[in-house]
């Protein structure tokens, strides 16, 4: 056994794992690691940018740059062209990211779960109920993003995106130790709903989720030069058309995207808790128009 792979065994041990991450102070240890991660002096990005790729098990083959400048730089690094290529046929949605695949299926009404037996309500992770009404009866998905993954997302679909809601919150980490332990987590965590239509008016809606060591989330159409917790709380109304496979924004960590799909769509078979997947691969399917739900 590697060095590194008995590291992270004891890191992953549950308890352990779950004290390290959870109780120490995790606002102050996440704004820590943001400053730290812009840091470009050698002195201090070159130890941050090692220990990340030792303990992170950081694949660099599909990126356009392998040196960077900071930690931060490594974080949101982009690929080299034709690294991700999203299905072409309108009726797939694709992932907007790479991930593994966490807990997935139908909406229940209000309920969904982040863990078999934690379930959450659809209204608390997105606190709108007209918002939330637009994917009730549908299906969810719960996409993963690592620390050494490709931290930028991307359109799922040709969508136009109509408003973001920036809710303050906690940053408990979001692995599945947490998940298991933590009520509500994705509910009590920052975290962002991004409201999209398809082409043909049916809704999506994202839900990038941020955690402990997360400094930021920032998204392309808007503002990439204040993170989503420097412009506050509350809605901004957008009218921004993205192709499927435009870039989004990223996160300047790993964490987590909800996918919230509306009774019109139907996950992929062959969906696996645990599974990896990458940007552009199809994770849902439309039906045929007219079994479209409209709104």
């Amino acid at each position: 056994m590697t060095l590194r792979a008995s590291l992270m065994r004891v890191l992953m041990q549950e308890d352990l794992n779950f004290l390290l991450t959870n109780r120490l102070p995790r606002r102050l240890a996440t704004k820590a690691v943001g400053r730290v991660a812009r840091i470009e002096h050698p002195l201090v990005a070159q130890p941050a940018l090692a220990a990340w790729r030792f303990f992170a098990g950081v694949d660099m083959r599909d990126s356009a740059e392998t040196r960077f400048r900071s930690l931060r730089d490594g974080f949101t690094r982009a690929l080299k062209p034709g690294a991700r290529t999203f299905d072409a046929d309108p009726a797939v949605i694709a992932s907007p990211c790479d991930a593994i695949v966490g807990a997935h299926g139908p909406i229940d009404g209000d309920r969904l779960h982040q863990v078999k037996g934690f379930p959450y309500r659809l209204t608390d992770l997105v606190p709108d109920p007209a918002m939330a009404a637009h994917v009730a009866g549908g299906s969810f998905v719960t996409l993963r993003l690592t620390a050494g993954m490709y931290h930028r997302f991307h359109a799922p679909a040709d969508i136009a995106v109509e408003g973001v809601t920036y809710l303050s919150g906690d940053c408990w980490n979001v692995n599945p130790i947490a998940l298991k332990r933590v009520e509500r987590l994705f509910c009590r965590n920052e975290r962002a709903v991004i409201e999209a239509r398809l082409t043909d008016g049916t809704p999506l809606l994202l839900v990038p989720v941020a955690a402990i060591l997360v400094a930021s989330i920032r998204l392309t159409f808007l503002d990439t030069e204040r993170t989503l917790r420097e412009r506050g709380p509350g809605r901004s109304a957008c009218d921004v058309r993205l192709a499927k496979g435009e870039e989004m924004g990223w996160f300047e960590h790993g964490s987590t995207i909800i996918m919230l799909l509306p009774p019109g769509a139907s996950l992929m078979d062959g969906l696996a808790e645990g599974m990896p997947i990458r940007a552009g691969d199809p994770i849902a399917r439309l039906r045929e128009k007219d079994g479209l739900t409209k709104t």
